[in-house]
């Protein structure tokens, strides 16, 4: 390995690696150095711009707490995110597609009876959820464990809402023998993501909108079907189309109905203008071995 070229430099690395146990670990790291090479070479990078780089990563680790993950968000910018996303949950057209699970999941949410008001009090418009889940015939799965979680109206979630001290717009429910679960809380709104570090600077580099279209998260789990892990935007929204995380599936846009607080489904429940929300959720069968 001595007086190596530029020719020569990437198989001498990928030979120190002869020796790894994990065929799955030894395939992964040397399509890495092949394809980092690959690129190097490509832009013929300069020392100036290596050293850039490597100033980027290092700050973007540094940006890291127990609260913020700055690399996880690095790859969901750059479209890695759901890329693996999309790569391990290929599912036939009719079953609910996945999305990116995003940074405010929480395991410390409360459970909820159906039809519970999660909003925490926060002020918004009134949304109303009716969600049914059922297997791939149309039958509905029962005791389907759903968890919702979403952002209020000025696009906040509850740990960054000042002075809020317990979880809102958020829950676990139950689904019943019919499939069948609902709340009631305030419609969510777009929102940036976070833009005060490096990867807010790549965005602003590259001219990208840092805004995230509203959406509702909901993530099922149930005894012989494969976790659902998704999202629902407003088919009104106007950053549909330029989502910074590329979370959007046609399949994912609902209508977000508006009706008048004497009108509609829920009239009489809400004292304002409100919106409903409905959707069946499709799971598909775990497959097993």
């Amino acid at each position: 390995m001595r007086d190596l070229t530029s020719d020569t430099t990437t198989e001498a690395v990928i030979s120190t690696m002869r020796d790894t146990k994990d065929p799955r670990v030894a395939e992964i790291l040397e399509s890495l150095v092949r394809h980092l090479h690959a690129f190097v070479r490509d832009v013929e990078l300069t020392e100036e711009e290596w050293a850039r780089g490597v100033d980027f990563l290092t700050r973007t680790g540094q940006m890291c707490t127990p609260t913020r993950q700055e690399f996880i968000l690095l790859s969901d910018v750059l479209g890695v995110t759901m890329l693996v996303d999309s790569l391990s949950n290929r599912r036939p057209s009719q079953a609910t597609q996945n999305s990116v699970l995003g940074p405010y999941f929480r395991e410390d949410r409360p459970r909820e009876a159906d039809a519970a008001d999660i909003s925490g009090g926060l002020p918004g418009t009134p949304l109303f959820f009716e969600g049914r889940v059922v297997d791939r015939e149309g039958a509905p799965v029962a005791g389907a464990a759903v968890d919702v979680w979403h952002s209020d109206s000025d696009g906040h979630y509850d740990v960054d809402v000042p002075g809020l001290d317990e979880p809102a717009m958020r829950a676990l429910f139950r689904t019943d023998e019919r499939g069948h679960f609902g709340f009631r809380s305030i419609r969510p709104s777009s929102y940036p993501i976070p833009g005060d570090g490096p990867v807010g600077e790549l965005m602003s580099a590259t001219s990208r909108s840092l805004m995230r279209p509203a959406h509702v998260h909901v993530l099922i789990e149930a005894p012989g079907f494969q976790r659902v892990t998704t999202m629902l935007f407003p088919s009104d929204d106007p950053h549909l189309d330029t989502d910074p995380v590329f979370g959007v599936r046609q399949s994912l846009i609902e209508r977000f109905d508006t009706y008048e607080a004497d009108a509609g489904p829920c009239r009489g429940m809400a004292e304002v203008p409100y919106t409903l929300l409905r959707r069946t959720f499709v799971l598909e069968p775990r497959v097993t071995d």
